[in-house]
């Protein structure tokens, strides 16, 4: 009976324990999440199946992504459906209101996009903007037209219809190369204009990268645009295009970083076009892109782990994952085009404090 006296100072030493462990759970300690999601561009898809794969192996988180489209990375972003948005394309500033909250765009890497084709021998062919506008436009329907074989003497090219091919769904893609085309050619920019999806004058739609690249493959006398990696994967031949600086360039790791290279003065928000870079060796269809996350973490029921671990993914693809880019055919972001995207991450929120 004598120890009854002493249950009510053990409880009360148990309470305060107890309330000192709950202490220690602090904001900073959220449970860990170890899985992810995100959707959109098919644009970089190898290379982010490459990262994700990687960051995995590294830290046990699983990022699931589904390349669906630029277009509908932004709808499932929008939707709250998954943890990132991928687009090859920015957000206009009406785009963005429309998304209910600020959105962050984080560049991943520089790509370039192909003019591939599908002809006997696979000649190594020189274009230049008007010819490529003229055939997206359909005033250029044969492969031995004068304004093509004026590009490629020497070359023989054959008297056969052109099919074009471009990509059915909205896309990221699209969005860069037809922000190409309106770059040099004012018929394009007036009549058609510049997208992720647009009223094409001539051709095919594929959906996606790989439907645009498996319709060329098959279809003889083709030629569409692609992101350089499905071409040099599938070992299909693309052109040589004239810049800005009037010089034929060829599409690759370096010519796509000179572009890069070359965009000074890059805006605080990142959301910067590159196509037609003033660059002597820049080659001109080339682009940053982005995955985009809200600037504000806590929505939709997300906890502060969901926004840590994302957090997390954003600052390693930036730094360490930036050593993947070279071997699937992209170029690493530029210094200034980092140290910019790590002040976005880093100014992402939760509950409107800073993430820890």
């Amino acid at each position: 009976m004598k120890n009854h006296g002493r249950l009510p100072l053990i409880a009360a030493t148990l309470l305060m324990i107890g309330l000192a462990l709950s202490g220690c759970s602090s904001s900073s300690q959220a449970p860990a999440v170890t899985n992810l999601s995100g959707a959109g561009a098919t644009f970089p898809y190898p290379l982010y199946s490459k990262m994700f794969d990687t960051y995995n192996g590294v830290t046990g988180v699983r990022v699931n992504y589904n390349s669906i489209g630029s277009g509908g990375g932004i709808k499932a972003l929008t939707d709250k459906t998954v943890d990132f948005g991928a687009s090859d394309a920015f957000l206009t500033d009406e785009e963005e209101a429309a998304m209910g909250a600020p959105v962050l765009h984080i560049p991943t890497c520089v790509g370039s996009v192909v003019l591939s084709y599908n002809l006997d021998g696979n000649p190594a062919l020189k274009l230049d903007g008007t010819v490529v506008a003229n055939i997206f436009l359909g005033k250029i329907t044969r492969w031995n037209d004068a304004s093509i074989t004026a590009l490629n003497p020497g070359l023989s090219l054959p008297n056969l219809a052109i099919t074009v091919v471009h990509r059915s769904d909205g896309s990221g893609t699209t969005s860069i190369f037809t922000s190409y085309l309106s770059a040099v050619s004012a018929e394009w920019k007036s009549s058609v204009g510049a997208g992720k999806s647009v009223s094409w004058p001539a051709g095919v739609g594929g959906k996606g990268n790989d439907g645009v690249a498996g319709m060329i493959s098959q279809a003889k006398g083709s030629i569409g645009y692609i992101e350089l990696v499905y071409a040099v994967q599938s070992n299909m031949p693309f052109a040589s295009l004239m810049n800005a600086s009037g010089k034929f360039v060829v599409p690759s790791l370096s010519s796509s970083g000179a572009a890069a290279a070359v965009a000074s003065d890059l805006p605080d928000d990142l959301r910067v076009n590159i196509v037609n870079s003033p660059g002597a060796d820049a080659y001109p269809i080339s682009s940053f892109t982005w995955i985009l996350v809200y600037k504000e973490q806590d929505y939709a029921g997300r906890t502060l782990g969901q926004a840590q671990a994302l957090k997390n993914l954003l600052t390693w693809v930036l730094t360490d994952g930036q050593a993947i880019n070279a071997g699937l055919s992209y170029a690493r972001l530029p210094e200034p085009a980092v140290t910019k995207a790590l002040a976005l991450v880093g100014s992402m929120t939760y509950d409107g404090t800073a993430i820890p």
